[in-house]
């Protein structure tokens, strides 16, 4: 998490092809921000669903 002025920033960086989701930054891993907590929590959830890996 991030914190620009009064806006905070989430981000994970996903690959989709090897199913990993990231929260570091990943070489050839697609960035994805979001600047809501409940967006960033419903991306988490399916990226679960979906049965990514996590690091």
């Amino acid at each position: 998490m991030e914190t620009r002025g009064e806006q905070q920033v989430w981000r994970i960086w996903v690959d989709a092809e090897a199913r990993v989701v990231s929260f570091h930054q990943e070489a050839g891993f697609q960035l994805m921000e979001f600047r809501s907590w409940e967006y960033f929590q419903a991306a988490i959830d399916q990226y679960t669903k979906q049965r990514y890996r996590y690091q």
